[in-house]
């Protein structure tokens, strides 16, 4: 349906109407670009795609209605595996659950949304150093520019205030003895040298002073500057800011070696090859990435540059966006156009991203001073994709996803759930970047900074959105990817569903758990963190640990190894505390858990040469890095899943190579806990256990065994980001012609990923929650029977 309204309008506005009418008249064959060869958005969809009706209990296959039921009786349809789980899509769900995934989720149509985008134009549009947001009509300006217009740039220094003793302050992350750029609070060659824009970081503009010891090694003095050196044109000396690549890579000229390209977007020894940055999602091919923050072409707004305004071309829409029927309003009073509606067909769960403020996510990119800092790939001199081993990096993956899901609206009125982006993996790994982020405020804790970074997000919506109040934000959804996960959450927003990787619930390990102090939240007073644990399963999620993509794993396919391929019984690499050379020196870390198992079952002498009470030959607790472990991993039945500060990414190392976990951590939810079966696909032993452990894993019969492997082999792609790395092998499609071997191995994989069971869960979560009773009078078409809503019948 197309209609138009009476019109009070110029020239210009007939002119810009009639080419959306023009567009309009074709708007059921909207003209993508030329298809790659490889369909990666097809390849994204097709996990969640309705699988073949049921066959045996046995064979372990899903439950999916042919037809919609006439009525529903879950418990009889969807009976139960051996240990109480119902098989939905693969994945042993509670019974609870799986029954209604299987009943109702699987049958779920999709509904009429009427998107509406903006037309807000932003003041003197942001003066070149912003980009407006089309729906409030505000800019969110660059890093080291503010005010309404972008208009005031800021001074943000490199160094704190400098004394007789420490002339350049004492030391940061952003120290600089040569030309700081105060918008980003960066150190650079600057002016006067052959190369002003090669990075000075850290320890690269100060001197350096000899080791006391043969293989000590060497300590920087921050307050002394180095400047005759990194400033030479002498090529005996250990210059930078004027070596020339050519002639140090030959040998021919010095270079100081403590100066390096640790900042994004320049690759090479010596920065001298310009590379993409890192932006979410690259700005959606509809920006330019500058550092981490997207500058949105004309009429694009968002953090990745994907909300079109009402001048955006209609045929570049996201695909989330398309196809859409079009209805143009006018505004009476001035006859601009300020908004544009599209109808558009979409499945519940819907989720609203808040566009927020750029200090909560783009400028956290954009201003950081380690290229590796919080994201999950960088790129190279090709602007190929590098992926990194940063665990963090899945809070990157699951928001990229959020951002190009069919499943996003820009129809708040019609969500189900609402996100709100913070990436507190940015502000943590930042905190000590530059004295603008003020850690000195808070004694040093990152946790109480981060917390800070939360509140401010909280009232932010408030004050700007109406929605928070409609259900006490129980509707919203956090992101808190550090070690400890939500534990520090501002008490504000307690409310809300925490996407977390430590599923602490406080029930045995009720205070902080980490052996960093500066991550120890429990002397943030209770006026502002409140007295909430850190998870609650009856609301909260813990999500799995970023994994980088491993082409040598996935092609072997180490996930499948068999039960007799698997040697070892039972397996652990890790940390093992300060018994061992190199171990952390905290009694405190992994709250002693690791400790007591190396105590028990070491196989790696400790530093008194000792090996466990208990060592056997077919048992692997070692802190002796593996160079090979993965295979080794798959070449054991068990595996170990042990805390370290806060989570660890065991969990993930355990299923992605086929192996049993083996849980060790009393209170803790692991990823997915609470909602899928672990006793399916896990074992878990209480810590004081820990003595009986390999006894205890030795009675497990065969059968049980193998029920176990079969089931862990069902689920491992539940535990990768893979929708976020198709996203990423598009983009390098599209922009390069390139398609990765990383790129291929994941188009071959189709069964759930992390994202797909994301939205599963939130699709439950929406019928079944109690307290959305509340919500019923919204009276939404949710694409479902009555007997699959919420009680309200």
């Amino acid at each position: 349906m197309f209609s138009v309204q009476k019109w009070k309008c110029s020239w210009s506005m007939v002119t810009t109407v009639a080419s959306i009418i023009v567009l309009v008249s074709v708007v059921h064959l909207f003209l993508f670009p030329v298809a790659p060869s490889l369909d990666y958005f097809s390849a994204r969809q097709v996990q969640y795609k309705c699988v073949p009706i049921n066959s045996s209990l046995e064979q372990s296959t899903d439950h999916v209605w042919e037809n919609k039921p006439q009525g529903l009786n879950l418990d009889h349809r969807f009976p139960t595996d051996l240990h109480n789980g119902v098989v939905y899509r693969n994945a042993p769900w509670k019974a609870e659950i799986g029954r209604w995934l299987s009943g109702c989720d699987a049958i779920a149509t999709e509904v009429n949304i009427v998107e509406t985008l903006g037309g807000r134009r932003c003041k003197s549009d942001c003066s070149g150093q912003g980009v407006c947001n089309h729906e409030l009509g505000q800019c969110r300006c660059f890093h080291g520019f503010s005010g309404e217009a972008c208009s005031e740039r800021l001074n943000l220094s490199c160094n704190y205030p400098g004394t007789p003793e420490l002339p350049y302050g004492r030391w940061v992350v952003s120290i600089c003895s040569a030309h700081c750029d105060t918008t980003r609070a960066m150190c650079f060659c600057g002016e006067g040298t052959k190369y002003p824009n090669r990075p000075v970081a850290e320890a690269c503009g100060f001197q350096m002073n000899l080791p006391s010891e043969p293989e000590g090694v060497k300590l920087t003095d921050w307050a002394k500057a180095d400047l005759d050196n990194i400033f030479t044109t002498n090529g005996s000396k250990p210059g930078w800011c004027n070596v020339d690549p050519a002639a140090a890579y030959d040998s021919k000229v010095l270079f100081k070696e403590e100066c390096d390209c640790k900042y994004d977007g320049l690759w090479g020894r010596f920065c001298e090859v310009p590379v993409e940055s890192v932006c979410i999602n690259q700005c959606s091919g509809n920006g330019h990435c500058r550092g981490g923050f997207c500058q949105c072409y004309n009429g694009w707004y968002g953090t990745d540059c994907s909300i079109p305004s009402v001048v955006s071309p209609i045929g570049e829409w996201p695909k989330w966006l398309k196809p859409a029927h079009l209805d143009i309003p006018s505004n009476e009073v001035t006859g601009r156009l300020v908004n544009l509606n599209a109808a558009v067909e979409k499945k519940r769960p819907l989720i609203y991203v808040y566009d927020l403020p750029p200090e909560f996510n783009s400028l956290l990119l954009e201003g950081r001073h380690f290229k590796f800092e919080c994201v999950n790939r960088i790129y190279d001199e090709r602007n190929a994709t590098l992926w990194t081993e940063q665990l963090y990096g899945s809070q990157m993956a699951m928001y990229e996803s959020i951002l190009a899901s069919p499943h996003r609206t820009l129809n708040g009125e019609e969500a189900d759930f609402f996100f709100v982006p913070v990436l507190d993996a940015c502000i943590i790994t930042r905190a000590d970047d530059a004295p603008h982020l003020s850690l000195e405020n808070h004694t040093g804790l990152r946790s109480s900074l981060t917390l800070e970074f939360y509140k401010k997000a909280y009232e932010h919506i408030i004050e700007k959105y109406p929605y928070w109040n409609r259900s006490a934000g129980k509707d919203h959804i956090w992101s808190f990817s550090w070690d400890e996960g939500a534990c520090y959450a501002p008490k504000e927003i307690w409310n809300s569903m925490m996407l977390v990787h430590w599923g602490n619930t406080n029930s045995k390990h009720n205070h902080s758990t980490t052996a960093y102090w500066a991550d120890n939240w429990d002397k943030i007073p209770s006026d502002r963190r409140g007295n909430h644990s850190c998870f609650d399963p009856a609301k909260d999620l813990v999500l799995p640990a970023w994994k980088r993509p491993d082409v040598t794993s996935l092609s072997a396919k180490l996930w499948s190894r068999p039960r007799e391929n698997r040697k070892t019984l039972f397996y652990f690499n890790g940390n093992l505390g300060p018994a061992y050379t190199s171990g952390r020196p905290e009694a405190t870390y992994s709250m002693g858990i690791r400790q007591k198992l190396a105590d028990e079952f070491g196989s790696t002498p400790n530093k008194e040469g000792k090996l466990g009470k208990q060592y056997a030959e077919d048992v692997v607790v070692t802190p002796l890095r593996s160079e090979n472990y993965h295979e080794d991993i798959a070449n054991s039945t068990f595996c170990a899943v042990l805390p370290g500060d806060g989570w660890s990414g065991r969990m993930e190392d355990s299923i992605l190579q086929g192996c049993i976990p083996v849980v060790i951590q009393d209170g803790i939810f692991l990823p997915y806990e609470n909602m899928l079966n672990y006793e399916s696909f896990a074992v878990r032993i209480r810590e004081d256990e820990i003595p009986n452990l390999i006894k205890i894993l030795r009675n497990i019969n065969e059968t049980e065994i193998e029920f176990k492997l079969t089931n862990v082999q069902k689920i491992w792609q539940r535990f990768l980001y893979r929708d976020s790395i198709l996203l990423e092998a598009e983009r390098q499609q599209t922009g390069f012609g390139r398609v990765e071997d990383w790129a291929v191995e994941f188009l071959q994989q189709s069964d759930d990923d992390v994202f797909t069971t994301f939205l599963q869960v939130l699709h439950y979560k929406l019928h079944n929650d109690p307290w959305r009773l509340e919500l019923a009078h919204l009276k939404k078409d949710y694409g479902l029977p009555p007997e699959c809503l919420i009680r309200i019948k």
